[in-house]
């Protein structure tokens, strides 16, 4: 058998399936319980050093400085 056939046959079975289940690992932990307050807290990362700012936070006081 040549090197190529075999590295071919060994990359559409095996590793295929290796890479298929790492795939389903990988979603698995994304997904797992208890893993929301760490996904919330990456998500809001980016904001944590954002101060408010210092115009009209709502409509209504957009309203009332007219």
């Amino acid at each position: 058998m040549e090197t190529y056939t075999f590295l071919r046959q060994l990359a559409d079975s095996w590793v295929l399936l290796a890479l298929f289940s790492v795939f389903l690992g990988v979603i698995g932990w994304a997904f797992r319980p208890g893993s929301r307050p760490l996904h919330d807290d990456a998500a809001r990362t980016v904001f944590r050093n954002d101060a408010a700012p210092d115009g009209p936070q709502s409509d209504s006081e957009i309203g009332e400085t007219k």
